[in-house]
């Protein structure tokens, strides 16, 4: 069914907009994190650099982020359309070895080491100075097979058009990168596809990422105890084990029909979209979550530092009433030596009595001691210290 221009600028229009939600959430991110840096430095919060360790490599996965969408907005129709420009299939082979040979590869590779990061040792892990730089180089090290074998197919897809007549025929469409438009009837507009080839690798790779995510996925929730934190893995490795595999499908689909046709642009966005949604999902779950959370612990130390010096600041307070209440105490006494004499039989403590008229209160007392040394102030054998009731007489008095 051939592709009205309606329904290709809707699919431009929206993948414009969706990539540029992803680029404004990661550049968000992103800000997130060296404000979270900057508060760790300024407040000296040294419990929390543990969660901090890994923020280079949460910055370099939103960078793969950003480029995977810069590159897919490239490959539109409708920006070629727009400001008239006349793509050439070289742009169209650079756009496969740069998304599915070196931006799709890295950003799944640093959501592995970002996962495994909690599993390596305190001395050589996120804690070590070393560790983001040499997390980084075993990025690009592990994603260099793939982006040597995609080269290898785009280089290698036009020989094999060529020699179609030594009798072992390739369909095109496993090493066509671009195809000319019919609409404007010339050569010299390429339309970017996706080959075959190209997509089988993509797919290898998928297999592989997921078999290991779910070991490591596995090894992770035996060591995690709070049921949020398991909820966040689980949803990780569910969005990545259907979302990975579902845009390798849908990119393979699309070989059944042409750029130009409903089908072809339909698939292509489905593959977009699954990806889109798994990058912004990932994002939340591997950066902004676990910053909100350091965020939130530095907040609950603040507020018990904060009661801890009210309460110091309350301490002193009623330190200073005692005192002036003792010396309030000491004059009344040498005025009146035996009216004041109880008062004085334990010293630092207030206690308050209520009674009746003709009722004399046995319960047991409530006393407010503001500042006492010792709780058996009182020598053993004498009289109960009188008290705050914690009945009222009438409960007192009864069978």
């Amino acid at each position: 069914m051939p592709l009205t221009s309606f329904a290709a600028e809707a699919f431009g229009v929206v993948t414009i907009c969706l990539v540029a939600i992803l680029i404004l959430i990661g550049l968000m991110c992103i800000a997130y994190l060296f404000y979270f840096r900057s508060r760790i430095r300024s407040q000296g919060f040294v419990q929390l650099n543990y969660f901090s360790g890994p923020w280079i490599i949460r910055i370099i996965f939103i960078l793969f982020s950003i480029w995977w969408g810069l590159g897919e907005i490239i490959r539109l129709t409708l920006l070629r359309r727009a400001l008239h420009l006349k793509w050439k299939e070289t742009i169209c082979k650079c756009y496969i070895v740069s998304n599915m040979g070196f931006a799709e590869p890295c950003l799944f590779l640093t959501l592995v080491f970002l996962l495994r990061a909690p599993l390596q040792r305190l001395e050589t892990g996120i804690m070590s100075r070393k560790w983001n730089l040499r997390t980084s180089g075993y990025i690009l090290l592990y994603c260099l097979p793939m982006f040597v074998l995609q080269i290898f197919v785009i280089l290698v897809g036009p020989w094999l058009d060529k020699n179609r007549a030594s009798g072992k025929k390739l369909p095109h469409y496993f090493t066509s990168t671009a195809s000319a438009s019919s609409v404007t009837g010339g050569n010299d507009i390429a339309l970017c596809t996706y080959p075959l080839l190209s997509t089988i690798l993509l797919g290898l790779f998928a297999i592989i990422l997921t078999s290991y995510l779910f070991w490591l996925g596995s090894r992770i929730l035996k060591l995690v105890i709070n049921k949020g934190l398991q909820k966040r893995v689980y949803t990780l490795l569910l969005s990545v084990s259907c979302f990975l595999p579902l845009r390798v499908l849908f990119l393979g689909l699309s070989v059944l029909s042409g750029p130009e046709q409903f089908m072809f642009e339909a698939f292509v966005f489905l593959a977009f979209l699954v990806l889109v949604c798994c990058s912004g999902l990932c994002m939340c779950i591997l950066v902004y979550l676990p910053v909100a959370d350091c965020l939130a612990l530095g907040n609950l130390q603040d507020l018990e530092a904060r009661r801890f010096n009210d309460d110091h600041n309350d301490t002193m307070s009623l330190i200073a009433n005692q005192s002036h209440l003792e010396d309030n105490v000491e004059e009344n006494a040498r005025s009146s030596p035996g009216r004041f004499s109880d008062a004085s039989t334990k010293r630092g403590s207030i206690s308050f009595r209520t009674l009746e008229k003709g009722v004399t209160s046995t319960g047991p007392y409530v006393e407010l001691s503001l500042f006492s040394p010792s709780r058996s102030a009182t020598p053993p054998g004498s009289p109960p210290l009188l008290g705050w009731p914690m009945r009222s007489p009438a409960q007192v008095i009864g069978p």
